[in-house]
This record gives structure tokens, C-alpha cells and sequence, in this order.
């Protein structure tokens, strides 16, 4: 496994919606990044969706207050799309939205955490993940954590095994041990329901 980044212009096209941004830009990385012979190129793209509005990876410290903000205490959406493209140049797609409600942190909580850098390179400019933090109420989440953090790994088994790919290792487990989030969804989401 190798991980080469791709050079896609991520801005939104007028009128875009998140599922349809992170579809183009997935189908984009996949298809026109680097390769490697042989090998299965994985490639996604994960968007924050608040009411209209797509919030993306932000520009500095000051965007990235500004969404912390606007995102305290309320639900929204996260969208993450993956695009499988075989040596044969068959393309598989998949997406999984994750309806997630925040906590009302406090304005020192959101100071310490700008301090950390960390919500610089995420989307929405906070990581589920991030437990000194821990901006979600994740004692309500009911959807696929793994999404939130960028890629829903179970929507990669399903993607894979359309493809014929079967996995070497047990995802749903590997996820659940490595995020510690007692996942419901993921045999709706390998069967194909979610």
C-alpha cells in the first residue's frame, strides 16, 4: 500500500451539493491521480454539509473558529465519498453521510484546541477523534463514526467486493478496536441497506 497525493481542485461548482461535490472529486483522485501498476487505486473525499452550506478544510485559524463556532450545539451532516478504479479501469463509487451533533464547547475549549493545530487539516475543522476535545456528542451518534474521521472503512469492504476484493481482515472489528465506538450500523452497511 502506498498513499500518493493527488492534485484536484477542490472548490465547489455553483449550486453543488456536498454528495455531488465529494462524488466528482473522489471519481477526480481516483482517476486522474498517481498509480502505481497493478495496484487498486483508493481514492475519497470527505465535506462537512451545514443547512446549504459546505464546510471544507479551513483556510487558517480564524476560518477555523468561525466554523467551531457555527457548528457548537447543533447537528450536521458529514459526507464522504470513495472511488475504487481497478487496473482495468472499472470505477466503483460509494458515499455514506453521518448525521452528527456537537456538544457546546466552551470558547477556551475551542482556543486550546485552535492552539493544537488540529482542526487545520479537517473538514468542518474538528476530528471526531480528537478526545481532548471531543467536539461530538457522541453518546447520541448512531451513524458510521469511521465517516466523520474520513473514510468509512465498511463502505470500502462493500466498494472492494464488488470488485471481487475480499479483505484479509475482519474491518468491522479492526474499526470498533481502533475508535473504541461500539459501531451499530456496519451490517446494514456491508449488506448493502445503508
Amino acid at each position: 500500500m502506498a498513499v500518493l497525493p493527488s492534485k484536484v481542485d477542490e472548490r465547489p461548482r455553483e449550486h453543488e451539493t456536498g454528495r455531488e461535490l465529494t462524488r466528482r472529486l473522489a471519481r477526480s483522485k481516483a482517476t486522474t491521480g498517481p498509480s502505481i501498476d497493478g495496484a487498486i487505486v483508493l481514492a475519497a473525499d470527505t465535506i462537512v454539509v451545514d443547512g446549504e452550506e459546505l464546510l471544507g478544510k479551513p483556510l487558517d485559524s480564524a476560518e477555523a473558529r468561525h466554523m467551531l463556532e457555527r457548528l457548537r450545539g447543533r447537528k450536521h451532516v458529514v459526507v464522504t465519498s470513495l472511488a475504487l478504479q481497478t487496473t482495468d479501469g472499472t470505477l466503483v463509487q460509494d458515499t455514506c453521510e453521518s448525521t452528527v451533533s456537537m456538544r457546546d464547547y466552551s470558547e477556551e475549549e475551542i482556543d486550546r484546541y485552535l492552539a493544537s493545530g488540529r482542526p487545520l487539516d479537517k473538514a468542518g475543522a474538528y476530528g471526531i477523534q480528537d478526545g481532548f476535545f471531543d467536539p461530538v456528542e457522541v453518546s447520541t451518534f448512531q451513524d458510521c463514526f469511521a465517516n466523520v474521521m474520513g473514510l468509512p472503512l465498511c463502505h470500502v469492504v462493500r466498494s472492494l467486493r464488488r470488485i471481487g476484493v475480499e479483505p484479509m481482515a475482519d474491518v468491522p472489528a479492526a474499526c470498533i478496536a481502533h475508535t473504541g465506538y461500539d459501531c451499530h450500523v456496519y451490517p446494514a452497511i456491508l449488506a448493502g441497506d445503508a
